[in-house]
């Protein structure tokens, strides 16, 4: 089912997630295939839990391609529950970013260039990843709304934060 999109403003947007305790649960099931039915209707990089207005640390990211960042690598379709981010670095990059609770906008956002992530799939089991560039970008999004950040709160110069077709972001279509 396509579920509704809180967007910058809301409040529900800004708490921190509890994490998950059961796993392989059918309610687990049917809020991924949820989030699967509406990041996929979007064109969605990635999807948390908290966008949807569920008080839960999971997340999806990935795709083979994505419309709204037509030259971004493929990143694996990952289900994330209860992630722990780890820098491998202090090195940063920053990047274009737009988010589905923020729509029409976009935002040259620092992220860590290496990290680890860990966590755990739908069953319960353990994955973990060490990851650079855009796949680390696009986790340190997803997870960043399940402590309430949006990636507005993390721009340092406001200059380069706008309406994307204004902006005209290259490699980046406007929603």
């Amino acid at each position: 089912m396509i579920r509704e999109i809180l967007r910058m403003g809301d409040p529900r947007l800004l708490r921190v997630a509890q994490p998950v305790t059961e796993f392989g649960t059918p309610q687990l099931a049917a809020l991924l295939q949820d989030m699967r039915d509406t990041m996929a209707h979007l064109d969605g990089a990635g999807l948390a839990a908290p966008q949807i207005d569920v008080d839960l640390r999971v997340v999806i990211f990935g795709g083979m391609s994505n419309p709204r960042y037509p030259d971004a690598p493929a990143v694996p379709d990952t289900v994330l529950i209860n992630p722990e981010l780890v820098p491998l670095a202090d090195e940063e990059e920053a990047g274009w970013e737009g988010c589905l609770s923020v729509p029409g906008l976009r935002g040259w956002v620092p992220r860590w260039k290496r990290l680890r992530y860990a966590g755990c799939d739908e069953t319960g089991r353990r994955l973990e990843r060490t990851v650079e560039g855009f796949h680390a970008r696009v986790v340190q999004h997803e997870c960043d709304h399940l402590d309430g950040i949006l990636y507005p709160m993390r721009i340092r110069d406001f200059r380069l934060f706008g309406f994307t077709d204004v902006l005209n972001v290259p490699g980046v279509v406007d929603e």
